[in-house]
């Protein structure tokens, strides 16, 4: 494990230094960034965007005055645009284990603090590992939301930090990152691959232990928001792992204390009201809920929870409990979803809502 880590610090630190070193297509996004993101991006200084390393973009709506906490940070360029998303009331913690990635977002600090017109910094940046949250003095239920850009991959200990993601997460709380999943185990001697970990291919969950772990640490329910299959380009990397199947997953976990492991029928029904910003028409809570303004849409209960007992839940009006219950979901896709076997597991995550609840 500890060579694993420095070689990741290595590899970051030194072997890289901007994002046309990186010899694959894994830690790149090539999609445009939702709009609200596109229009900050200009305001990031040039250095954190050419360090920066990532697979998506895991920033979710509604962050004004929320505590959001960055897992491998990097440069901190998703620390940066959330930090201009919450607001001059908000906080943005971000957290990198890597000496020279680390020093080059705080060296912006006052720069970026200046382009936002905010007149005090609303970062904090920290040095440390992301499988001991506590050592940073970083406390239980003490953050709204936590986000990663393609970094959980590279731990050497994923359950410490899926347990410490639900430890510092408040009630209601949501866990919204990106990353690399492979269709298999990835062998032991390739996982410790210096340039395959750090390409993001090496330490690739496999879908299937992924949702395992997340039950294990306190999530019974968690949904992708958007798939996308990762090709290689050839070459060494290719011929060391082109056996596997990767793909890029956004991921969207909420800390709820009433969830169940398969979607239960309450016969409750969620609408929502339009309000969310970007969101005037409809609001994607996953792959396989679009909800459409104004339309009632017959929800499981889970759901139900995820829509209501967030910070989403202004947005909502959900009509039910669970006094009563009907069986278990009819025709509902959340669990083939959540493993990686429902047809849009190459898809771009932007489902049509057409059926009920999933």
């Amino acid at each position: 494990m500890d060579d694993i880590i420095e070689n990741v610090k290595d590899y970051y630190g030194k072997q890289l230094q901007s994002k046309n070193d990186l010899k694959s297509g894994a830690c790149c996004c090539s999609e445009t960034p939702p709009a609200p993101i596109g229009n900050i991006l200009p305001l990031i200084a040039d250095e954190i965007k050419n360090k920066f390393y990532g697979c998506g973009s895991p920033l979710p709506p509604l962050l004004e005055g929320m505590t959001v906490l960055d897992l491998g940070c990097g440069t901190g360029r998703d620390v940066y645009i959330a930090s201009k998303l919450v607001g001059a009331t908000g906080r943005v913690i971000g957290v990198d284990m890597t000496a020279e990635q680390i020093q080059t977002a705080m060296k912006y600090k006052e720069e970026q603090r200046k382009r936002f017109g905010f007149e005090v910094s609303n970062v904090d940046f920290y040095q440390g590992y992301i499988e001991d949250l506590k050592s940073l003095g970083i406390e239980d239920e003490s953050v709204d939301v936590v986000i990663s850009n393609c970094v959980i991959n590279l731990s050497p200990s994923k359950e410490r930090v899926f347990r410490e993601i639900f430890r510092v997460l408040k009630p209601g709380g949501e866990l919204f990152f990106s990353d690399v999943f492979a269709d298999r185990r990835i062998p032991e001697t390739l996982a410790a691959d210096p340039v395959l970990r750090g390409e993001c291919l090496g330490g690739a969950l496999y879908i299937e232990d992924f949702r395992r772990l997340m039950a294990a640490c306190g999530w019974l329910d968690f949904r992708y928001a958007g798939i996308r299959g990762l090709h290689l380009t050839g070459g060494e990397i290719e011929e060391k792992i082109g056996f596997a199947s990767f793909s890029s997953r956004l991921v969207r976990a909420f800390k709820l204390d009433d969830l169940e492991d398969i979607c239960e029928d309450y016969g409750q029904t969620a609408c929502y009201d339009g309000s969310i910003p970007g969101h005037p028409h409809f609001f994607d809570l996953d792959d396989h809920h679009r909800f459409f303004t104004g339309k009632p849409m017959l929800v499981c209960g889970n759901t139900a929870s995820m829509v209501s007992k967030t910070r989403y839940g202004k947005a909502f009006k959900v009509t039910g409990d669970r006094s009563v219950h009907y069986g278990a979901f009819a025709g509902c896709g959340g669990d083939a979803a959540r493993s990686g076997g429902n047809s849009s597991q190459t898809g771009t995550g932007t489902g049509t809502g057409t059926g009920p609840c999933c």
